[in-house]
């Protein structure tokens, strides 16, 4: 099973990740999210990396296309991650440009949501989350949708569980789900936008127990 943490911002952050053999971390260029950051700083978190093992991943939400290649070709990115409302052509042109693996988000709250996935046929992995409200952000609200949904559920792609996981309720989706990954975020947070070693370590630790 492979882990994201998303919304890293600094080189203690990352370090701790690498320590516990975390296997992506996410730079969030969201301008609205506590999480983001310029491409500056992704730059200079990339060079700093040292484990090869981890793979940053770019989240972008609702940009300018244009905006997504420029970071892409600066930082040399290998993953994606589509927050917003981009569709499969947005999906296919970025895919055609670049040699790159995607994940593109898809917001539940019933079963019905499932049927979306239709959308995003070009990506590469689904990211099941929290559908946020209107006046929410597009991801990173501290928020779970109802996991039960994704029971027994036959999907053709790999797929990633996301929202409001945390040290309390990892063990739900660890003993009744089989994702390829789980994506966490505000769950390692002592305030939106800072994370807490602490608490990567130990969310670590049990999911490896």
């Amino acid at each position: 099973m492979k882990i994201k943490i998303c919304g890293i911002k600094d080189r203690a952050t990352l370090n701790c990740c690498q320590k516990n053999n975390v296997n992506f971390y996410g730079l969030v260029f969201y301008k609205k999210s506590p999480r983001n950051v310029s491409v500056k700083l992704a730059s200079e978190l990339i060079n700093y990396q040292t484990n090869k093992n981890i793979s940053p991943v770019g989240v972008f939400a609702n940009h300018n296309i244009s905006d997504v290649y420029y970071t892409i070709e600066k930082l040399n990115l290998k993953y994606i991650q589509l927050h917003g409302i981009e569709d499969n052509i947005y999906i296919s042109k970025l895919k055609d440009k670049f040699n790159i693996r995607i994940i593109k988000a898809v917001g539940i709250k019933s079963i019905n949501d499932f049927e979306n996935i239709k959308m995003y046929s070009n990506t590469d992995y689904y990211l099941f989350d929290y559908k946020p409200k209107n006046n929410e952000l597009p991801g990173g609200n501290a928020k779970s949708f109802d996991w039960s949904l994704l029971k027994n559920i036959n999907i053709n792609k790999p797929w990633f569980v996301s929202g409001g996981i945390n040290i309390n309720n990892i063990s739900e989706i660890l003993n009744n789900l089989i994702p390829y990954g789980i994506d966490i975020s505000s769950g390692v947070e002592d305030h939106p936008g800072i994370k807490n070693s602490k608490k990567i370590t130990e969310i670590m630790y049990k999911i490896n127990e």
